[in-house]
C-alpha cells in the first residue's frame, strides 16, 4: 500500500508540471493581450511599458519564465502575483477558497445523500412507475444548465413576492465566521442548483450498478442466509456498487474545489470560480495560472484519497 501512494504521489507531481507547462504555453501563445500593458495602463508611454516588462521577467525567454515560475513554486510555494492588483496569487486564492469549500462540500451531500437514495429505490423497484419517474426526471435535471436553472431558482425563490422573500439571503454570500445561519442561508439554493445535476448523474449510476450487483451470486447467498432485504442492500449490494460513484465523486469534487464558475458568478459567491472569471477578463494570467495548478491539485488528491478508499469499500481490491 505504501509502495502504491507513493508512486501515485510522484505520478500527481508529474502531472502538475504538465498541466502548468500546457496552461503557460497557451497563455503565452495565444492572443490574451500584453501584460506590461495591462499594469502599465492605457496612457502609459513605452519607456514604461518596456520597463515594467523588464520587471515582470517578460523579456525573458519562454523556457526560461517556466523555469522561474516552477522554481518559485517548489522552493517557496510562491504562484505569483496578480498583474492587475500586483496582489499575491496565493493569497487571492487562500481568501476565495473557504466560499468555495462551502459550496463544494454542501452541494456534495446533498447530490451524494439524494442521489444514492433515489438510485437504489429504483435498482430496487426496477420498470415501476417510481422508477420510471426518478429516471425522467433525473433526465431532465441533466439536460437543464446550471446557470439556467441558477437564474429561475433566484427569479422563483429569492425575488420580492408580497414584499416576501422565501430564501432572503441567496445571491449575498455571508462567511461562515461572520454569521453561521445568514451562511446556511445564503448557500441553500446555490447548493441544490449545483447539486441538481449531480444527484441526476449518481442516481442513474448508482441504479445501473446495483442493477448488476444484486443479480451477483453472493447476494442470493446472503438471501439465503437469512439475512433481512435492508442489510443485503445496504451492506452487500450497495458496498460493492459504490466503487464507480465514489470516482465519480472525487473528480466532481477536485472539479468544483477548482472553481464552480457559473454557479459562484449567477449567485455571486466570492470563491476560486468567481475569482478565475474575472482574471480571464482581465487577461491576467498568473491568476489563471495559480487557479488552474490549484484545481489540478484537487483533482489529484481526491483521486488518490479514493484509490486508496477502495481497498476498504471493496474486499475485492487488493493493492500490489
Amino acid at each position: 500500500m505504501l509502495r502504491y501512494i507513493i508512486r501515485r504521489v510522484l505520478w500527481g507531481v508529474v502531472l502538475l508540471i504538465l498541466v502548468s507547462a500546457l496552461t503557460f504555453v497557451l497563455f503565452r501563445v495565444l492572443p490574451t493581450g500584453d501584460p506590461a500593458r495591462l499594469r502599465a495602463g492605457r496612457v502609459a508611454s513605452p519607456r514604461v511599458i518596456a520597463e515594467i516588462r523588464v520587471d515582470l521577467g517578460l523579456n525573458r525567454s519562454l523556457l526560461e519564465q517556466f523555469w522561474l515560475y516552477m522554481k518559485g513554486i517548489f522552493m517557496h510555494f510562491d504562484l505569483g502575483y496578480s498583474y492587475y492588483s500586483n496582489a499575491s496569487v496565493k493569497g487571492l486564492i487562500a481568501d476565495r477558497l473557504p466560499a468555495t469549500i462551502s459550496l463544494t462540500l454542501g452541494a456534495s451531500v446533498v447530490w451524494l445523500l439524494s442521489g444514492l437514495a433515489v438510485g437504489i429505490v429504483s435498482a430496487v423497484r426496477r420498470r415501476s412507475a417510481l422508477d420510471r419517474g426518478a429516471m425522467g426526471t433525473a433526465l431532465l435535471f441533466i439536460s437543464a444548465p446550471e446557470y439556467w436553472l441558477g437564474l429561475i431558482v433566484l427569479y422563483l425563490f429569492a425575488s420580492d413576492i408580497g414584499q416576501i422573500r422565501v430564501f432572503p439571503g441567496a445571491g449575498s454570500y455571508v462567511p461562515l465566521s461572520s454569521d453561521p445561519w445568514k451562511w446556511f442561508t445564503s448557500l441553500i439554493l446555490p447548493w441544490l442548483v449545483l447539486a441538481a445535476t449531480n444527484s441526476a448523474i449518481y442516481a442513474r449510476l448508482i441504479r445501473g450498478s446495483m442493477t448488476e450487483v444484486m443479480g451477483e451470486d453472493y447476494i442470493r447467498t446472503a438471501r439465503a442466509k437469512g439475512l433481512s432485504e435492508r442489510r443485503v442492500i445496504l451492506r452487500h449490494g450497495l458496498r460493492s456498487a459504490v466503487n464507480p460513484v465514489m470516482t465519480i465523486l472525487a473528480l466532481d469534487v477536485g472539479v468544483l474545489l477548482g472553481g464552480a464558475i457559473l454557479v459562484e458568478n449567477v449567485f455571486e459567491i466570492p470563491g476560486i470560480g468567481l475569482l478565475n472569471y474575472q482574471a480571464i477578463t482581465h487577461s491576467d494570467f498568473p491568476i489563471v495560472q495559480g487557479t488552474v495548478l490549484a484545481g489540478a491539485l484537487f483533482i489529484i488528491v481526491a483521486n488518490i484519497l479514493v484509490d486508496i478508499a477502495y481497498a476498504y469499500l471493496d474486499p475485492r481490491v487488493r493493492f500490489q
